[in-house]
């Protein structure tokens, strides 16, 4: 299993950091938030995001073709 940063997650699915981070708050993405001294840090899992992928790609597959 590959834990991705929020920087590496936002690279990997080719969307903005802050995007990324609105979507994890809103519960559109499942991410896993570390308490840190100043802040909280995101921590995604690459499974996830693949899994987020695959669902919004049968979800548009499905869209088109009505």
């Amino acid at each position: 299993m590959e834990w991705l940063t929020s920087e590496e997650a936002a690279r990997y699915l080719k969307i903005n950091r802050r995007t990324l981070v609105e979507w994890a708050r809103q519960g559109k993405l499942k991410a896993y938030k570390l308490s840190g001294v100043i802040r909280h840090v995101w921590r995604f899992k690459q499974s996830d995001l693949d899994a987020m992928l695959c669902a919004s790609s049968a979800g548009s597959a499905e869209g088109g073709s009505k």
